[in-house]
């Protein structure tokens, strides 16, 4: 562990960890063994990062989030307040399943809004959005905007995170001028 990160005096970090550089961990925070946090995180207030989890670069973790064994997250991530990930499809209190605990992937760019909930083995694809209170239940398309419980597609998004109006399969960010064509379904950013 280097010493090029920020940790709030009573956050707890426990031995083994990996954190990067210009990384901040605030009040009441607790990183468990093992973890690997990348560079230019941010870790709200009362946040619990469980053994061997996998933060990219720039991640924002907002407060009152538990992040589980199984869960990873690449570059770019926001996790918003109180949102929620499971790992253990069926869980009792009497039963230890730690050997059940599936994974869950969140790509690049993707962002989950407050009080949402991520139910475990499932992976959010680059750049989705999944809007406050969701209940994400299945796999997620790149680019996808889903809300509701359970949650839906109801549109696309840009990188930017603005919703995508299409004329015929192409449309183009309001923010960035960024191009996007749609085809089977399924987005792509246009070089």
């Amino acid at each position: 562990m280097n010493d090029n990160f920020f940790a709030h005096e009573t956050a707890i970090i426990d031995e083994g960890c990996t954190i990067g550089n210009g990384t901040k961990i605030w009040h009441f925070s607790h990183i468990m063994q093992d973890c690997v946090i990348g560079e230019n995180c941010n870790i709200g207030q009362n946040v619990v990062v469980s053994p061997q989890v996998k933060l990219g670069n720039n991640v924002k973790i907002q407060n009152n989030v538990s992040v589980y064994t199984g869960v990873i997250c690449e570059d770019d991530v926001f996790l918003g307040p109180s949102m929620v990930f499971t790992n253990v499809i069926n869980p009792r209190s009497f039963v230890t399943r730690k050997s059940e605990y599936k994974k869950t992937i969140i790509r690049k760019g993707a962002s989950i809004g407050a009080n949402a909930t991520i139910i475990c083995g499932h992976e959010i694809g680059e750049y989705a959005l999944i809007g406050a209170g969701s209940v994400i239940t299945k796999d997620v398309k790149p680019y996808a905007l889903m809300v509701g419980n359970p949650a839906r597609q109801i549109g696309w998004v840009s990188e930017y995170g603005h919703t995508l109006q299409f004329n015929g399969n192409t449309a183009t960010c309001p923010e960035t001028g960024q191009s996007y064509k749609i085809e089977n379904n399924t987005i792509r950013r246009i070089q």
